[in-house]
C-alpha cells in the first residue's frame, strides 16, 4: 500500500461515493449521491467512483451505479462484508482510501452511514461534514446558491478562489446554515441526508461504459469484533414524504385547532393522492410526529403538488420544499414568504378555504 498523509492534499485526486446496499439491493441515496457526485467530478475534470461492499453482488447491479454517473465503480466482496459491521466495513473502505487518496468522499447519512463516515474520517485523520443539504467545489455556483439562500452580500464580498469542497449543512436547529471547509486534510468527507440531491435520469450509455473492478479487502475473522446472528425487521408505519407525488404540509398557521387542521389536510391529501407533511413548528409542538416533518432539519422533498397550509415560510421550511414542481400556498398574511416561492397562492383563512378545496376537487373528480 502506498504510504499515506492525509496532509498531503497534492496527491489526492477524484471524488467517490460510498453506494450503500442492503441485502444485495442497492439504496436510492446511493444513486442521489452519484448524481450529485458527477456535477462535483465535473467541475473538478476529475473521475466519478461508486465505491460498493457486500458479498456477491449481481454485476447488473453494479453496472447501474454507472448509469447515475459513475466512471468507475469499486466492489469491495468479501463473505465478511455481507452483513454491515463497523470494524469490517471500515477497515475495507480506509485501505481503499489509503491506496488510491481520493480528494472527495461523500456517504449518505443513512443510519449506516452515520456510523461509517465518523469512523472512517477518525481513522484517516481528516475532517468530516455531517448531514450537508448542499455541496460545492466551483466558487461561482457557490456565490449563485448564496444568493438565492442567504442575506449575504455576495457581490461585495470578498471569496477564496480554491477548488475545497464548500460543504453546507443547518446549525443551531436550522436556524443557521454552515457552510464547512476542510483545506488542509484529505479527502474531504461529507455525509448527505436522502433526499436532499435531485437523482439524475438514468443514462444506459453510462451503465454499458462503466469500469468495475473487484477488489479482495485485507480482512479477516479477527478484524471483525462484532458478529451478526441474525436480522429482525420491525415494521414501523411512517409517512413516506420523500417518495410522495403529492405532498399536503401544515404550519403554525393551525394553532388555532390543530386537531381540525390536521384532520382537514389528511382530507386533502386523500382527496389527492398525497401524504400529509409538516412544518418544524408543527412537529415541536408535537402535533405530528418528526418523520413528517419537512424542511431543512427534516425531510427535503421534491413532489409533483406542494401544498402549504399556514406555513408561513421561513428559508429553513422553503430549503426543503422550494424545488416541488407546483407549490400551492393558502396563508391569511398577504405578506407571508411562502407566496414568493408559491406557484399559486391563495390569502385566506385556511379553515374555509380547504373545505371548499376539498370539494371542488371531490367534485371534479365525480
Amino acid at each position: 500500500m502506498a504510504e499515506f498523509n492525509a496532509m498531503d492534499t497534492a496527491a489526492f485526486k477524484g471524488v467517490w461515493v460510498f453506494c450503500e446496499q442492503r441485502e444485495g439491493e442497492i439504496q436510492s441515496i446511493s444513486y442521489q449521491l452519484l448524481s450529485e457526485g458527477r456535477k462535483l467530478a465535473n467541475d473538478l475534470g476529475v473521475e466519478l467512483t461508486g465505491v460498493v461492499m457486500g458479498s456477491g453482488l449481481a454485476e447488473a447491479d453494479l453496472k447501474t451505479l454507472g448509469g447515475y454517473g459513475a466512471d468507475r465503480v469499486y466492489n469491495i466482496d468479501s463473505p465478511l462484508l455481507k452483513d454491515y459491521t463497523t470494524d469490517g466495513y471500515a477497515k475495507a473502505l480506509c485501505d481503499l482510501i489509503m491506496d488510491k487518496k481520493p480528494e472527495i468522499m461523500l456517504i449518505g447519512a443513512t443510519n449506516l452511514g452515520r456510523d461509517l463516515g465518523p469512523r472512517c474520517a477518525a481513522r484517516l485523520h481528516t475532517g468530516l461534514t455531517a448531514d450537508c443539504t448542499h455541496l460545492d467545489v466551483d466558487v461561482e455556483k457557490y456565490k449563485n446558491f448564496l444568493r438565492t439562500t442567504s442575506n449575504i452580500d455576495v457581490d461585495n464580498t470578498k471569496f477564496e478562489e480554491n477548488t475545497n469542497l464548500k460543504m453546507t449543512r443547518p446549525a443551531f436547529g436550522g436556524h443557521l446554515m454552515a457552510t464547512i471547509i476542510c483545506p488542509r486534510f484529505r479527502p474531504q468527507m461529507s455525509t448527505v441526508r436522502p433526499g436532499v440531491m435531485q437523482m439524475q435520469a438514468f443514462d444506459q450509455a453510462g451503465a454499458d461504459k462503466v469500469v468495475v473492478e473487484n477488489v479482495a479487502p485485507a480482512l479477516t475473522a479477527d478484524d471483525i469484533h462484532v458478529q451478526v446472528l441474525d436480522i429482525k425487521k420491525s415494521a414501523e408505519k411512517l409517512v413516506d414524504l420523500i417518495g410522495a407525488d403529492v405532498v399536503v404540509a401544515v404550519g403554525r398557521g393551525i394553532s388555532a385547532d390543530p386537531e381540525k387542521g390536521i384532520k382537514l389536510a389528511e382530507e386533502l391529501a386523500e382527496a389527492l393522492g398525497g401524504v400529509v407533511g409538516a412544518s418544524r413548528a408543527v412537529t415541536d409542538e408535537g402535533w405530528l410526529s418528526a418523520d413528517h416533518q419537512v424542511g431543512q432539519t427534516g425531510k427535503t422533498v421534491h413532489p409533483r403538488i406542494y401544498v402549504a397550509l399556514g406555513i408561513s415560510g421561513a428559508i429553513q421550511h422553503v430549503a426543503g420544499m422550494q424545488d416541488s414542481e407546483n407549490i400551492i400556498a393558502i396563508n391569511k398574511n398577504e405578506n407571508a414568504p411562502i407566496f414568493d416561492v408559491a406557484t399559486y397562492g391563495i390569502v385566506g383563512d385556511l379553515y374555509k378555504v380547504v373545505p371548499e378545496l376539498i370539494k371542488e376537487i371531490k367534485a371534479a373528480k365525480a
